[in-house]
């Protein structure tokens, strides 16, 4: 068989066998049409050394993509050639593709003042508040809370139906996370009040836990024409409570999941712990992380260290 009818098998198998994401699959078939058309290749046996290192060294000179980019089209050819031996069809072995090293990546925080101004930005309902905006406000609360309480992904966040949260129990949640993976997270009193106050105000049968509205009043303080919100919209809605709150930096969805993370670190949370909590596959992914308690090792040095001497 050709390289690209064998490379259309490979992302019906991730889809099929494996249960991938079509997100995936669309970043895979392109990572591995770039492959396909620098090489030129047809056959999966001419694959080799030499044309993996020509390929390595073009998307480097591309000048328009970093090293975690380039490592993510070596992943892609990696996971196809296990593909390929898996179906014993000789090619090069994936063991011979080595990624990139690249320096670890560096989070932007922010402090627990402008995480309280961030909260404090949602304005409270008053009685004279147009249905609209009360709906708004409850809602934009209920998100904001639920992200810092539980560490979702902000896909995560969206895919949530509302019978998840009637069907709770103890504060729990099981969702279904990167990779298809299902894991628990766990939802604060203050998170769960916030959504009680929302969903007390749902008059439709959407099953979106939360919806986006249209411009026309039912009467009943919701608006016609919802649809479920999308992690774009999540992204511009965090992003307006951040700068209303006068917070110069960057913040995003994930810098709600990274206090999320920090903050139970900072606490003494172990790091085994927080990795599950955050759905981790790798604990290295979660060690971002770590540099947050220097400040807790510092303490203990001061406490500690040079003890005996004295």
């Amino acid at each position: 068989m050709k390289l690209f009818d064998l490379k259309n098998d490979f992302l019906e198998y991730l889809e099929i066998e494996k249960g991938r994401s079509l997100k995936t699959l669309d970043n895979y078939d392109r990572y591995l049409k770039r492959f396909l058309e620098f090489s030129k290749l047809q056959n999966p046996a001419e694959i080799n050394d030499e044309i993996v290192r020509k390929y390595r060294l073009w998307l480097n000179r591309l000048g328009t993509m970093d090293r975690k980019t380039q490592n993510y089209h070596l992943i892609a050819l990696r996971m196809f050639l296990k593909y390929l031996a898996k179906r014993d069809i000789h090619s090069l072995s994936s063991e011979r593709i080595e990624l990139s090293k690249i320096a670890q990546r560096q989070i932007e925080i922010i402090s627990q003042d402008e995480l309280i101004r961030l909260f404090s930005a949602i304005s409270k309902s008053s009685e004279t508040d147009k249905p609209a905006d009360v709906f708004k406000n409850l809602r934009d609360k209920a998100i904001l809370e639920l992200l810092f309480s539980s560490g979702l992904r902000v896909s995560e966040l969206c895919s949530l139906n509302r019978n998840q949260i009637d069907e709770a129990k103890n504060s729990e949640i099981s969702i279904r996370g990167k990779g298809g993976k299902i894991r628990v997270v766990f939802i604060s009193e203050s998170a769960e009040q916030s959504l009680k106050n929302y969903l007390g105000k749902r008059a439709d049968a959407e099953e979106a836990l939360f919806i986006n509205f249209g411009s026309q009043s039912n009467g009943k303080g919701l608006l016609e024409n919802i649809s479920r919100l999308t992690p774009r919209s999540i992204q511009r809605i965090i992003k307006y409570y951040a700068i209303k709150a006068g917070i110069s930096k960057k913040v995003t969805p994930h810098t709600l999941r990274h206090c999320f993370a920090t903050d139970l670190l900072s606490a003494g949370a172990d790091i085994r712990s927080v990795q599950s909590m955050l759905g981790h596959s790798n604990i290295s992914t979660t060690q971002i992380y770590t540099h947050i308690t220097d400040k807790q090792l510092r303490e203990i040095h001061k406490m500690f260290h040079g003890k005996q001497k004295k």
